[in-house]
């Protein structure tokens, strides 16, 4: 009796040390996460058409003292820069949550069509309503991104088996692709709104101004709260539907807070720096990848690493093609096509 509790205090000992190990890591990872956020935001600030000493950029940030490098940083430089950690945060945390959601790891707010359809809200506000504002903009992209977003779903669970992973992101490429077009068709037939629209229709934050994070900002830190305060049910989602009820999670309430959610973010998003994808498809693997399935862990991470991913896209795109920019939207796009073939291949072999 008395070896039988040894071994049993033993292996409570060695699951205890294991869980304090993954503890630690996934906190070193938090700390390097915003490291690279820090990283990130510096390169941001420093880096354009024209490059600026990380020291003149302090003294900037410092003492706006009216220089010609303080107005380059004021006025350009950090509205754009906080525009990318605002959207960044955005679309990584919603991505994370349509793939808990959905417990579809293709899922993404980009491939489901979400994206496409808040940009079509945007765009109809402005060519058939004439509203220009972008807090009007907001409401609009929100109710285009539920719409399509419902549509995409209702493609893919028609037929036998339901809403599978590629069923389902086939079902939003297509829904992505009508909403794509039904836009650029209205940006075609109105050269003021094309030219007004351009750069915004592939993902750019150049746009950005000092009124851009006052206007969606409360929209994106509301979409952020009541993602987070999601993350036991999603946990217990997980699981499959009838473990998370057992465990008292109501899945209705959980899956319509998390619609809710993800239309807040993503259509505050779209509407400040347009339809951006795959940010918010590689994000939420690389977090799962360092910290696991918990979305306690997974979504903070996404919530960090996102905005990196898309700040390092934006300086890539303003010195690969010096002195005119690439947008940030084609340089994702450039990066995350090959991230998304490598996933379904992934699946691919383990269902094999």
């Amino acid at each position: 009796m008395s070896t039988k509790v040894a071994t049993a205090a033993h292996d409570g000992d060695e699951t205890d040390r294991g869980a304090s190990r993954r503890t630690s890591t996934r906190t070193l990872a938090v700390l390097g996460a915003l490291l690279l956020l820090g990283v990130a935001v510096a390169l941001s600030l420093a880096v354009g058409s024209r490059s600026l000493a990380l020291p003149t950029v302090l003294h900037a940030l410092l003492h706006d003292d009216g220089s010609t490098a303080g107005s380059v940083i004021w006025d350009v430089r950090v509205p754009r820069t906080l525009a990318g950690i605002a959207a960044g945060a955005a679309l990584g945390v919603a991505g994370a949550l349509i793939q808990a959601l959905t417990r579809n790891p293709l899922a993404d707010p980009g491939l489901l069509g979400v994206n496409a359809g808040a940009a079509t809200g945007v765009v109809l506000s402005l060519t058939v309503l004439g509203v220009s504002s972008l807090w009007a903009s907001v409401w609009f992209a929100m109710a285009g991104a539920v719409i399509a977003g419902l549509l995409a779903y209702s493609l893919a669970s028609g037929g036998r088996g339901g809403a599978t992973p590629e069923r389902l992101a086939l079902g939003g490429a297509v829904i992505a692709a009508v909403f794509t077009g039904v836009s650029q068709t209205l940006m075609l037939l109105d050269a003021q709104v094309l030219d007004q629209l351009r750069f915004w229709s592939v993902g750019s934050l150049a746009r950005a101004d000092g009124d851009t994070l006052t206007t969606v900002g409360p929209f994106i830190g509301a979409g952020l709260l009541l993602a987070l305060a999601l993350v036991r049910p999603l946990n217990a989602l997980a699981l499959g539907d009838d473990a998370a009820r057992a465990l008292g999670a109501d899945l209705n309430r959980t899956r319509v807070l998390g619609l809710l959610a993800v239309t807040t973010l993503c259509g505050a998003a779209t509407s400040a720096v347009g339809p951006l994808v795959f940010v918010g498809l590689a994000v939420p693997h690389m977090a799962r990848m360092i910290a696991g399935a918990d979305q306690r862990w997974t979504l903070p991470l996404s919530l960090l690493l996102a905005p990196s991913l898309l700040l390092f896209a934006d300086v890539l795109g303003r010195v690969v093609v010096r002195p005119d920019e690439l947008d940030a939207g084609v340089v994702t796009a450039v990066v995350g096509a090959p991230v998304f073939i490598a996933l379904v291949r992934h699946r691919r072999v383990v269902s094999s």
